[in-house]
């Protein structure tokens, strides 16, 4: 699989597929897991997506165990100065927000779980606008002028407060942000095309949409009539019901016959076609299911196939 670090993300050389972490200690154990990010590793790739958040929502769970499976993961391979870890500041229940001492403590709890000095990309998960962009952006600046944080990314934030942040880094002179996170895919495009991403082109940030499977819809395995059993099934059946859903269904099955390969490929390669993006970030729960993700990476396009399935969303 093609997985080498080819994009860039301000000083950082990433593969063009994210792997996403929400599900490590939540739908996959910790040996499951692992097992995911060895064949990611084994197959060249290196930007690994998680956030102090993850997996708050699951019964009996604090936030902070992914981060710590991940931790434990590049300790027990050796292998940190090798990977683009990523992670999220603003949405852990017991450090919410955006302040500057927020912002503190939460860096330091999170390279403790990471088993790590430094992050290579820290977003703000979820924009605060009780917080002044000059009091974060500065909190920020000032995690990667002690060299705990390389990067710098947003994610859930308006186009407004998202150019305001550039432009108070622009003219103070700080580090700024230069990745972003939105939701973005081939069934939900209003929340990023337009305004949030002429700012991203405008300002060169990267690109690495979540949802980038529209929850799981895109793989092509929730269809009218199928039961599936998954963590996300009630969400991503939500897509059946509408006849925009079945078009993309329609859309992908042909051009995924064509090329001889899953759905989700190829939904995962109109996404990483975008002007403004780097990777995609994609989650997998099994081995098997990050095999069908690579193959992303790897699958070519046709400008009649990009048509084809833009115009089943437009």
């Amino acid at each position: 699989m093609a997985l080498d670090a080819t994009k860039k993300i301000g000083s950082l050389h990433v593969s063009p597929l994210a792997l996403g972490g929400n599900v490590f200690g939540w739908t996959a154990d910790e040996a499951t897991s692992f097992a995911i990010l060895d064949a990611y590793a084994e197959a060249g790739g290196n930007f690994l997506d998680t956030a102090d958040a993850y997996s708050v929502w699951a019964d009996g769970h604090t936030g902070g165990e992914s981060e710590t499976i991940l931790g434990r993961w590049t300790a027990t391979r050796k292998n940190r100065s090798d990977i683009i870890l990523a992670t999220k500041v603003g949405a852990h229940p017991r450090l919410g927000g955006l302040s500057a001492p927020t912002i503190a403590k939460a860096v330091d709890a999170s390279l403790k779980r990471l088993n790590t000095d430094y992050i290579d990309l820290y977003y703000t998960h979820v924009d605060d606008e009780s917080v002044p962009v000059e009091e974060f952006m500065t909190a920020l600046d000032a995690l990667v002028r002690t060299g705990k944080v390389r990067e710098l990314g947003a994610s859930n934030i308006s186009p407004a407060r998202l150019e305001e942040a550039l432009a108070f880094s622009e003219h103070e002179g700080t580090a700024r942000y230069t990745a972003i996170q939105p939701h973005y895919n081939l069934i939900v495009r209003d929340q990023y095309e337009g305004a949030l991403a002429r700012t991203a082109a405008e300002y060169g940030l990267a690109a690495v949409p979540y949802f980038a499977l529209a929850k799981g819809f895109l793989t092509g395995k929730y269809r009218p009539g199928k039961d599936v059993r998954s963590a996300r099934s009630r969400q991503a059946m939500r897509y059946l019901g509408t006849p925009q859903g079945l078009r993309v269904l329609d859309a992908l099955d042909e051009v995924a016959a064509a090329h001889r390969t899953e759905p989700a490929a190829v939904a995962l390669a109109w996404l990483a076609a975008q002007a403004t993006v780097a990777a995609p970030l994609a989650s997998a729960s099994t081995v098997a299911q990050l095999s069908a993700f690579m193959q992303s990476t790897e699958l070519t396009l046709t400008q009649a196939e990009m048509q084809r399935l833009t115009d089943a969303t437009a």
